[in-house]
């Protein structure tokens, strides 16, 4: 199975939002990295089929996803960063509805609601009205009318965006159990969330892909220039103007130890740190600041 995506350009009016994009997408988790406005929305939406792009060419094994219609649709899921639903709709209907939609068989349709409900922890609010529920419950929802059809592709455009700690640990180990023999591709600005499931990452800045690789390949690119060191409290406003800090933890002693990334030791007690890649994301887009696992 390969999702291959060849010379892929989008352009609105004067704006380019993705750019001679090229990726070979096989079997696993793969992070889709960037900052806000590099194209990860619009390039997930060409590859699910519902934006047209002005250049280039999106196959699966080897076929023109265009020409496969409703092939194509029947082994893909996605998951957009706001999905529609009808506001009288409770959860089982609304998950019903899109079964149909997707041609799941009716005799399925149970069965397979069932064990997503459970799998999200959303079997106790089965007969709730969507619109009632927390922001974490209806992006649980929306992950699971991603998933009815039993994709081989899944695209999921910021899926953890208001779940709880652990129920994003929950959705990782799913994933990560999902996505043996099938594509799955997530954008998310909470790199923790994919930085140990995810199989490779593509980085995304300005409509191009930057670097694809393994977390471990792609961390490199910042090995020597993340560093810890303690500080004194009152010398911290200084510190903030000086140095691009990206954790910070109070100590004993009015001392604060601070991670920084620096080409070089900027205090003399500096310690050299294991790259992350959250480091690495920080590093190439400073605008973005710190994720909220960062605050």
């Amino acid at each position: 199975m390969e999702l291959t995506i060849i010379n892929l350009c989008k352009r609105f009016k004067d704006k380019t939002a993705v750019a001679d994009v090229s990726l070979n997408l096989t079997p696993g988790v793969w992070g889709l990295l960037g900052a806000n406005g590099a194209g990860k929305t619009t390039l997930m939406r060409m590859i699910a089929d519902i934006l047209n792009p002005t250049g280039g060419k999106i196959l699966y094994d080897g076929k023109d996803i265009h020409t496969m219609k409703a092939a194509y649709r029947n082994l893909f899921g996605f998951l957009p960063q706001d999905f529609g639903f009808f506001q009288d709709f409770t959860v089982w209907d609304y998950l019903e509805y899109v079964a149909a939609l997707k041609d799941v068989p009716v005799r399925e349709t149970r069965k397979k609601i069932d064990s997503l409900l459970d799998t999200l922890t959303l079997a106790d609010v089965r007969n709730k009205k969507i619109i009632k529920l927390s922001g974490g419950m209806k992006r649980r929802v929306g992950i699971a009318q991603a998933m009815l059809n039993d994709p081989g592709i899944l695209i999921m455009d910021e899926p953890t965006a208001g779940l709880d700690p652990g129920e994003r640990v929950r959705f990782r180990n799913f994933i990560s159990e999902f996505s043996h023999d099938r594509i799955v591709l997530i954008s998310t600005h909470i790199v923790s969330d994919i930085e140990y499931i995810a199989t490779k990452n593509a980085i995304m800045k300005n409509g191009k892909i930057l670097n694809v690789g393994t977390t471990d390949e792609l961390v490199k690119q910042v090995a020597g220039k993340v560093w810890t060191c303690l500080v004194p409290a009152d010398k911290m406003p200084l510190y903030e103007m000086q140095l691009r800090i990206i954790n910070q933890r109070n100590e004993c002693n009015n001392k604060v130890s601070i991670r920084y990334l620096a080409d070089e030791a900027k205090t003399r007690d500096s310690i050299m740190a294991p790259p992350r890649l959250e480091d690495l994301y920080l590093w190439l887009f400073p605008q973005e600041g710190l994720n909220e696992e960062g605050k």
